[in-house]
């Protein structure tokens, strides 16, 4: 079978900016100025309407006062079962290591932002199962909720909104959600191929209808080529 994952390219200060899989929707192309930063609240009525990546964080990293770390990712083609994708936080030695070695500075983005390279073949996948494993600090979580955009280009290709619920405070917390892939067409596929890096996602974290979180990532479709 064709590894559908070629590499990833994560920013040093943090191994996760991954995108979870949840309830979706797929919309046309649209010309829709970016929404400001409220209207991402759940129930708010107007999320549907980003069309355009935002250039810019709506958050900053200090207002997860929950102390959220993502610590494992996964994805499996539920068909055949074969991992596709996984991924764990470095142990805290191995993140000192790493630390010492690297004396460049970081920019602003570090910690939010990563860069996969796939085959061709991931747009091809009919069924996924993501799972995602995670800690929470010394408050009580409530209403943990992520709001997930994918584009290509100026096209809001998928929107995705998943519930975590309630999570206790320092507990470590799993969770699998099953997808199915809407078909894409072959004149999208090969536009998404061929512009390596022009696919791009924006994952929005909530606790509370608050925004807490905002990570990035782009996508190339192109490995093995």
């Amino acid at each position: 079978m064709e590894v559908i994952l070629s590499s990833s390219s994560v920013a040093p200060a943090d191994w996760w900016a991954a995108p979870l899989l949840g309830r979706n929707s797929s919309f046309p192309q649209c010309d829709a100025p970016v929404a400001p930063p409220h209207s991402l609240l759940p129930g708010s009525g107007d999320s549907s309407d980003i069309c355009h990546c935002p250039s810019d964080y709506l958050c900053k990293p200090e207002d997860n006062i929950y102390n959220i770390d993502f610590t494992r990712f996964k994805i499996r083609d539920l068909e055949t079962g074969t991992v596709l994708f996984e991924i764990a936080k470095p142990s805290a030695s191995e993140q000192d290591d790493e630390d010492e070695d690297d004396n460049s500075e970081l920019d602003a983005s570090a910690g939010r932002f990563v860069r996969y390279q796939f085959t061709p073949a991931f747009l091809r996948l009919r069924t996924v199962g993501a799972t995602v494993e995670f800690t929470v600090g010394e408050k009580p979580v409530s209403n943990f909720r992520m709001i997930e955009r994918h584009y290509f280009r100026d096209r809001l290709l998928k929107n995705f909104d998943f519930d975590f619920g309630f999570c206790i405070p320092s507990s470590r917390n799993t969770c699998e959600h099953i997808y199915e892939f809407p078909q894409l067409s072959e004149d999208l596929i090969r536009l998404m191929v061929e512009n390596p890096y022009e696919t791009r996602s924006d994952s929005f974290y909530f606790v509370d209808n608050k925004l807490i979180m905002h990570n990035k990532a782009d996508y190339a479709y192109n490995g093995g080529q």
